[in-house]
């Protein structure tokens, strides 16, 4: 069907750039650094009312990191990594906020953003080849480049049940939370979700409310943090390794420090055993990211360090009710195949006599009632708060959110409706200058600590742009072939995976309607990502068509 170019001829722009970014996250932040240091006129556009992307946004009960705080930073430069120091391994919501506070105003870019601005829409206009935004406020930018700094999780599934705005109480989505708290004291509260935000807020709030009553569809395998407190000691250690951090985390499969180390095949079951009790110890996701890729692949192997690690939380939970609802069935999908969620007495607060685990799996909600929520059998369960961690529409919504036109006045959420596809993550054929981060075919969709990858794609792309500004070229896009090629390549290696035939989030499986045949994250590791990434900047962009 061909389609109509929209109309842009009445949208007089207000304000001209060179590159509007979207975001002030870990990517926008320091994306927006970066174009200032090119030489363009740069602004980063927010919805929040400060900086902090996902750690501005997600201030609920419990929010910490999952990878080491001192893996979590950026690595571009060593003052800027030894000028700030954690007070903990995994540190907590508001002190990441503050480190994000720190890097804004030690870059100098607090002033490059423009706060409590949401971007409604974008066009790419064919004749002067630029893009036309404009705002929530009916601000309208004219603008040559582009760059979504958006988020891989940042589009909240919060509407998702018949009656939400009948029910009495109050209710809060986990990345919406109000920065004042929430008062639990005596009030029953319901969660619904256990993913790893949900464990977050479980194990955090169990102790403090009157009742509180967990709604249960989809049980984790989860591993145990163990989160150490850091001192003048802990914080030189790792400031002194900031060279050699530099010159690892790039290049590892996850983007930590750690890497695969033992090969399946060649270790006897006795010492295979060994190696999955002494990295369980660990307390980080180690298990998980750096122990046997095989069970990425393979399925016996898959069931045997699955098996392993059920019994390890089977051993804490005891109860075989709770061990049906809380814990994976065999076969049912395998470990690491989902995310894994890191946890601390999240399954002890199951045992607390004011917690109830209920089972929604083949009981499902059907409604939120003024006085709580009622589930298929017709029981309603009484609340005065509902939780929702339900999840995101992870990798795309945070841009199909937004009404976007490239060539033709095609439209992205209609493209992405179809069919997923990118081109390293990067850029997407049929628009233009529109150069993306974090978003399908990256690692950094999903699978990834996310300044490693983050920090790498807008290097990617200031690279991109400075090679413009060299050549004398004004605009850029992928080629069809040069995307599909990629489409291809990521296809390849995730249908390889066991990760391509598990039901989850990974692969849009969450979000009614999202297309599910393709997993969201490049699998192929960070590592061979970079690599293919600078094979493809080296070999003179030959995949992208320039004017």
């Amino acid at each position: 069907m061909t389609q109509t170019l929209p109309d842009t001829s009445s949208a007089e722009a207000t304000t001209q750039l060179e590159a509007l970014v979207i975001g002030a996250g870990v990517a926008g932040i320091y994306q927006v650094f970066q174009l200032k240091k090119l030489g363009l006129k740069v602004r980063g556009y927010e919805a929040g009312s400060d900086v902090g992307g996902t750690w501005y946004w997600n201030r609920y009960p419990g929010a910490r990191f999952d990878s080491e705080g001192y893996i979590y930073q950026y690595i571009f430069d060593e003052d800027l990594y030894k000028g700030w120091s954690w007070s903990q391994k995994f540190p907590g919501q508001p002190e990441i906020e503050r480190w994000m506070h720190y890097v804004t105003d030690e870059l100098n870019v607090r002033g490059d953003f423009q706060f409590d601005t949401r971007i409604a829409k974008a066009v790419f206009d064919e004749r002067t080849e630029r893009w036309t935004v404009t705002t929530d406020t009916g601000e309208v930018i004219d603008t040559k480049f582009l760059v979504t700094c958006a988020g891989m999780l940042s589009a909240p599934l919060a509407n998702l049940f018949e009656g939400q705005d009948d029910f009495t109480g109050e209710i809060f989505h986990t990345s919406r939370w109000p920065r004042e708290g929430v008062d639990f004291t005596g009030k029953r509260v319901g969660v619904i979700g256990t993913g790893a935000t949900g464990i977050q807020v479980i194990q955090t709030i169990a102790a403090d409310v009157d009742q509180l009553k967990v709604f249960i569809r989809s049980p984790q395998y989860t591993l145990p943090m163990k989160n150490p407190d850091y001192g003048p000691t802990e914080q030189e250690w790792y400031h002194g390794r900031f060279d050699e951090l530099r010159s690892v985390i790039p290049h590892t499969f996850s983007g930590f420090e750690y890497d695969w180390e033992h090969p399946w095949h060649d270790t006897s079951p006795e010492r295979r055993r060994e190696i999955l009790e002494e990295i369980y110890e660990d307390g980080s996701l180690k298990l998980w990211l750096a122990s046997f890729g095989e069970m990425f692949f393979e399925q016996d192997v898959s069931d045997e360090i699955s098996a392993f690690v059920r019994e390890k939380i089977e051993a804490r939970l005891q109860d075989p009710e709770l061990i049906d609802l809380l814990v994976p069935r065999p076969g049912e999908f395998g470990f690491g195949t989902h995310r894994v969620p890191l946890e601390r007495g999240y399954y002890e607060a199951f045992h607390r006599p004011n917690v109830e685990a209920i089972g929604v799996r083949d009981n499902p909600i059907t409604r939120i009632v003024p006085e709580g929520i009622e589930l298929a059998d017709g029981s309603v369960y009484e609340l005065d708060i509902i939780v929702m961690a339900t999840g995101f529409d992870a990798g795309t919504g945070a841009l199909t959110r937004i009404d976007i036109r490239g060539r033709g006045g095609r439209s992205l959420a209609d493209d992405w409706g179809r069919e997923i596809r990118s081109t390293l993550g990067i850029m997407v054929h049929g628009y233009p200058n529109m150069l993306t981060t974090a978003i399908p075919l990256a690692p950094s969709a999903a699978l990834c600590n996310m300044t490693t990858c983050l920090q790498q794609q807008t290097e990617w792309i200031t690279d991109l742009l400075a090679y413009m500004g060299e050549h004398g070229y004004d605009v850029v896009e992928p080629t069809e072939q040069g995307e599909e090629e990629w489409v291809q390549h990521h296809d390849a290696i995730a249908n390889a995976t066991l990760v391509s035939k598990t039901s989850s989030w990974y692969n849009g499986a969450n979000v009614p309607g999202k297309p599910t045949g393709r997993v969201l994250s490049y699998v192929g590791g960070v590592g061979a990502y970079r690599q293919q990434a600078d094979a493809a900047a080296n070999g003179g962009y030959q995949a992208f068509r320039f004017e």
